[in-house]
Parts: structure tokens; C-alpha cells; sequence
């Protein structure tokens, strides 16, 4: 996808989530003891204290978020096989981590990093304590593998954020100071709650088989729960770059989803509408399970306060520099460029061209999507795997937003 359609993309999610917060934010200080334990009740506390490798972040009990920076691991999971067939699609029974993202929260609250994790990563998955009292890990597996390894056969969330989290930190050296698990069920939730997300697709996106049946045809159309998630999980089979079988293409798609909806939050008033907005909170906290100062929505809702004034151009996605495998060309290996990445993340240090704040029109500041400007520009040298598109797709071929 062209840079700049991207950083439009980030202005408008930037300012949906800026004014959804808010919002949410006034809605709980105004519904007082009632509101608050009311959303407390819905998120899953998820706490990983003892079961993770590496270092335990501190925190000042008061408010533990104020004052450094943060490093919040983001893990979408899916659970197939059984009641949730649905949802999931056809496939082996068990418990998969398929969408991985870490977000960098800097200290003095003026910038946020996105970096997303392709699952097909080849990596080393230390030894991790499983549900059963066991111990396991792996060697040169996919990166997707350490949430199912640490669930165990219990298919434990708790213990598969915590493999998860070692494995992240050990390859990495960054700090994981928080989690957060978002489950799909929940997700289709969501949706419903907005009454779906109006989509335009530029061609019909039709699954394979193999991988569950699920369609959705040209054109402008309005996804409920249930086919989002299809949307979303899609990978192989014909359209929107599906052809591929690529997780790289499926962010790209993804991150059209995540522009229709904050649109659709925009244009209905959610934040405004108090009863909408309280169900949409209701359902989004249902859909996550995170550690407990993530699960206090008080905690939550002032840390969304402090980042309200993000300038929007100071959200960068960062693209991870990927090569193909040596062993297998349908997954994927880091370079050394994403060494120098998570060295400037643990040190709490901006993307290259944001060392110090640009306008939010960009200019003056470098390409204000912080990504570099060929693959491997951070120093890695990388170049595109050959699981990967090359070029990014057409604008044209691109799912998005409908015109009114």
C-alpha cells in the first residue's frame, strides 16, 4: 500500500480512537461506582506473574502506568474446532496466535510504535511453564507456535500470553510491560454492537475450501460479525491479494478493515450516542482478556487520556525487515535491520525522521509513516520474501471505504 495512503489512514484511526476514548472516558466518570464495576466485570484478567522468562516490569500501584514507557503486546487468537467451527473456520482443533503486534507507548506520551509480528516467523521458542506443571519449548519454529505451546492441551490463555511474552522478549530484548488478548468470538461481538462495517471491494474475495468456505462479492456491502472475522482470518484462495498466501497481505487487508470501521464509528456519532457507545465499550471490553493493570478501566481509561494529543503523524506502523527462509520459502526470517529496531524500542527511542516532532502534515520530518523507504533501509538490507507481494497491490485493488 502507497505510504501516504497509509498515513491518512493513521490520521483518521488516530482521531477515531482519540475521541472514542474520550468519550468512553466521560461516559464512566459520569455513571460513577455502577459504570465502573459494570466494565470491570467484562474484561478477563489475564496475570502471567511468575510464568514469564526475562524481566518483570515495576509499576507505582497508584498509577502504573505514569512515567515510562510502555510495551504492550497485542495478541489476536483463534480457537478451532467445536462450537467455535463457526467463527474459526475448518481446521485442526487447537489454540493459534494469529495476529501478533507490539505497541510502543514512549515515556513522555508524544509518539506511539506499531510493530506487527508475521506468525510465519521461523524463531526459538525458550522453555515455558505449561498449564499441567510441564515444561516446553521449541527450535526454529514458527514465531505463532509459542501461544499454542504454552496454552497445553488445557488451552490455557494465561499460560499462552506468558510463552508468548518470553519468546517475544527473548528474541527481542524489549520489555514486554503489558498484554493484551483479543478473542475472536468477541470480535464478532464488536461488530454487531456498530451494526456492522460498510466495506466497497474493488473484486469478489472468495476462501478456499481447504480453509473454510467463505465468500464476499465486488462491491459495496455491509459485514456483520461473523463475516468480518471471515474477512479478517482470510488467507488463501482468490482476490485481494489472496493469491499470495501471504500474513503480510493479510495486514494489508486488515488494516482496510480497521479504516472501514473507525469510519463507521465516525459517521454514526458513536462517541456521542451514550447508550451506543456503552454497548460498543461493553463489547469491546468482553473481547479482550489483559493483565490486571490493562484490565482496570480506570487505569485504561487514563492512559488513553494521557495519548489523547498524540499528534497523529507521531503513529507509526513499522514494518519488520523480512527475508524468505532458507529452508522453506513459505516462511519467513528477520534481518539484522530488525535488531536495530527493537534496540530503538527498549531504548525508548523514535523511529528514524521522528526524532523530533513533525507537523501533522508531514513535511519536514521525513516520510511521516515511519517506514523505511525500500525494505532493509533501517540497515538490514532485507528484501522482500517470496511468500510476499512485490509490488504492494494497486490502489485500485485495494478493499476500503465506501464513497458517499
Amino acid at each position: 500500500m502507497p505510504r501516504h495512503l497509509r498515513n491518512q489512514r493513521s490520521h483518521r484511526v488516530a482521531r477515531a480512537v482519540t475521541l472514542f476514548v474520550v468519550g468512553a472516558f466521560a461516559l464512566v466518570a459520569a455513571g460513577g461506582t455502577a459504570a465502573y464495576l459494570d466494565l470491570k466485570q467484562q474484561i478477563g484478567v489475564s496475570d502471567v506473574s511468575g510464568l514469564v522468562q526475562g524481566p518483570t516490569p515495576s509499576a507505582d500501584p497508584d498509577d502504573p502506568f505514569t512515567g515510562r514507557s510502555l510495551n504492550i503486546l497485542v495478541l489476536g487468537t483463534d480457537l478451532r474446532g467445536g462450537e467455535n467451527t463457526e467463527i474459526a473456520g475448518a481446521g485442526d482443533g487447537g489454540m493459534r496466535s494469529d495476529t501478533t503486534m507490539l505497541v510502543h507507548v514512549s515515556g513522555d506520551r508524544k509518539r506511539i510504535e506499531v510493530v506487527s509480528i508475521p506468525r510465519d516467523s521461523l524463531v526459538d521458542i525458550p522453555s515455558c511453564k505449561l498449564p499441567d506443571g510441564s515444561e516446553s519449548g521449541a527450535t526454529y519454529d514458527m514465531f505463532n507456535s509459542a501461544f499454542s505451546i504454552g496454552g497445553g492441551a488445557e488451552e490455557d490463555l494465561t499460560h499462552a500470553a506468558a510463552c508468548t511474552i518470553s519468546t517475544m522478549q527473548a528474541l527481542t530484548g524489549v520489555t514486554v510491560t503489558n498484554h493484551m488478548v483479543v478473542k475472536m468470538d468477541g470480535v464478532v461481538e464488536v461488530v454487531d454492537a456498530l451494526g456492522g462495517v460498510r466495506m466497497c471491494l474493488p473484486e469478489p474475495l472468495v476462501q478456499d475450501p481447504d480453509y473454510g468456505r467463505f465468500e464476499l462479492p465486488a462491491g459495496e456491502q455491509t459485514l456483520d460479525g461473523l463475516q468480518a472475522i471471515g474477512y479478517l482470518r482470510a488467507r488463501h484462495g482468490t482476490g485481494l491479494g489472496l493469491e499470495q498466501g501471504s500474513d503480510l497481505t493479510r495486514i494489508t487487508r486488515q488494516q482496510a478493515f480497521v479504516d472501514a470501521l473507525v469510519r463507521q464509528v465516525l459517521d454514526q456519532n458513536v462517541v456521542t450516542n451514550s447508550p451506543r457507545l456503552y454497548r460498543t465499550i461493553q463489547a469491546v471490553l468482553r473481547a479482550i482478556s489483559a493483565d490486571p493493570g490493562l484490565a482496570d478501566p480506570a487505569a485504561l481509561a487514563g492512559l488513553a487520556y494521557s495519548i489523547r494529543n498524540i499528534d497523529p503523524a507521531e503513529i507509526v506502523f513499522t514494518e519488520l525487515p523480512v527475508v524468505a527462509a532458507p529452508t522453506d520459502p513459505n516462511r519467513v526470517v528477520w534481518t539484522e535491520g530488525a535488531t536495530e529496531i527493537w534496540k530503538r524500542i527498549a531504548a525508548d527511542e523514535p523511529p528514524p525522521g521522528h526524532e523530533t516532532p513533525s507537523p501533522s502534515s508531514g513535511t519536514g520530518g521525513g516520510d511521516p509513516s515511519g517506514e523505511p523507504s525500500s525494505p532493509g533501509a533501517d540497515g538490514g538490507g532485507g528484501t522482500t520474501p517470496s511468500n510476499t507481494p512485490s509490488p504492494s497491490p494497486s490502489p485500485s485493488l485495494l478493499p476500503g471505504v465506501c464513497a458517499d
